[in-house]
């Protein structure tokens, strides 16, 4: 018999799904022991008991998403066959204007990808993971592809929001150049060279 509970006595699977239920990158075992207080055999045991139940090899039906394994961590995910009907209802939701945050993490994602959702709040110098959810929710950037070294997610833009500036490649963007500053400001020409 496992002992599915933790030292605050609230079931251990609950405590994952509600964890995972946020999370949208893959976290490791690790990661996962740690945000719920509890030893990597338990939480392995959990997670396997999860995806059990939610493939329907458990109590209950399946369901219409699972939990996967991707790049050495786990994440919630939408089954494949259920991919067109949530691409069609998250596009026909009305559309809303782009809050001034979105609008400025969209830009940096336009202008430096691939990038990471660390590397953008470096440069915006701001929490980005609630922006980067919708801009990925309203279909306007992507996952690229996993770090194999940091496990970082790397986003890009994709062809909506490339339809929706009515351009037809980044390529077309404006430079962004002549619009920063060039940084000699401050600097004597002595300590410019």
């Amino acid at each position: 018999m496992t002992d599915d509970t933790t030292t605050t006595e609230q079931p251990l699977t609950e405590q994952l799904e509600a964890i995972l239920l946020i999370i949208d990158e893959p976290h490791s075992l690790v990661s996962l022991a740690a945000a719920v207080g509890a030893p990597v055999p338990a939480v392995r045991q959990a997670i396997e008991s999860l995806v059990e139940e939610y493939d329907g090899r458990g109590r209950g039906p399946r369901r219409g998403f699972e939990l996967r394994e991707v790049g050495g961590g786990w994440r919630l995910y939408v089954r494949d066959e259920y991919d067109d009907l949530v691409a069609e209802f998250v596009g026909g939701q009305a559309p809303a204007r782009l809050s001034q945050a979105a609008l400025e993490t969209l830009a940096v994602i336009a202008y430096k990808q691939p990038v990471t959702r660390s590397q953008v709040a470096s440069i915006r110098a701001v929490n980005v993971d609630s922006v980067v959810r919708t801009l990925l929710g309203r279909g306007l950037i992507t996952e690229l592809f996993q770090d194999s070294e940091t496990g970082a997610i790397n986003y890009g833009t994709t062809d909506a929001l490339l339809q929706n500036l009515g351009i037809n490649s980044l390529d077309e963007l404006p430079p962004i150049s002549p619009l920063l500053d060039d940084g000699a400001d401050g600097f004597d020409e002595r300590t410019a060279r």
